[in-house]
């Protein structure tokens, strides 16, 4: 992993941005005018959670990182303006979460991004 050439964009800080403990470095990485969609057991493809800019995206960050969980980036692959990589998360409790996103960026910053996630139950 590393900078991907012409994009500006790091994938090391990515890492520390999702591993670390608060929303604050990751929410730095997406553009004012970023898409996020989410898709899960409770946001289906047809009706997914989507928030616009990056006001509604630090509250989710927010509430995220407040939790009692750990964060880890898995596998990350970029190609060009796309970025796709795993996060595996974990609650104080044990109960786990998996997400896959993908990353559209322009300038090095991220423009959208597909989340979808499964947890336990």
């Amino acid at each position: 992993m590393g900078t991907v050439t012409g994009s500006g964009f790091d994938t090391e800080t990515l890492r520390r941005a999702v591993e670390g403990n608060t929303g604050n470095s990751l929410l730095a990485l997406y553009a004012d005018e970023a898409e996020i969609r989410i898709v899960d057991h409770d946001h289906q493809p047809s009706h997914p959670t989507v928030l616009h800019g990056r006001a509604q995206i630090a509250e989710l960050l927010d509430d995220v990182y407040s939790r009692d969980m750990t964060h880890k980036l898995g596998q990350c692959v970029v190609q060009g303006d796309h970025v796709a990589f795993s996060e595996v998360c974990q609650y104080g409790d044990g109960t786990k979460v998996l997400a896959e996103s993908m990353l559209t960026l322009r300038d090095g910053k991220i423009t959208s991004q597909l989340i979808i996630q499964a947890w336990d139950e």
